[in-house]
């Protein structure tokens, strides 16, 4: 069965981003709120994001919200950041395939892939 999994790697100071609230939105008829998640001390959720029936294909969108965990780190930032919500927008096409989806983020830049 498929899923989906993410994992935030906090690139500036070279340690999982902890405490990072994350979204999942299904766009294939407008935006629906699918579920929520927040990382745990190891940058990971403590479960897939989607899997069984619900993981189907389609588009959807992952928003990291990278402000939040910025201030919690104490980073010292101007106003307004110039990375606050970090939105990834993907596909899946085989539902029965795991789906991998991390964000490499620091305050001013972010990168991602499908990982393994």
């Amino acid at each position: 069965m498929g899923r989906l999994t993410t994992h935030v790697l906090d690139t500036a100071r070279g340690c999982p981003g902890q405490g990072i609230k994350i979204e999942l939105f299904r766009l294939d008829s407008g935006r629906e709120l699918v579920t929520e998640a927040v990382t745990n001390d190891d940058g990971r959720c403590d479960a897939p994001i989607l899997e069984g029936e619900a993981f189907t294909a389609g588009k959807y969108e992952l928003v990291f919200h990278a402000g939040s965990y910025f201030d919690a780190q104490g980073y010292d930032l101007p106003e307004p950041k110039f990375l606050d919500e970090v939105s990834l927008r993907f596909g899946i096409a085989q539902a029965g395939e795991h789906y991998h989806v991390p964000l490499l983020l620091s305050p001013f830049s972010f990168s991602t892939y499908r990982g393994s």
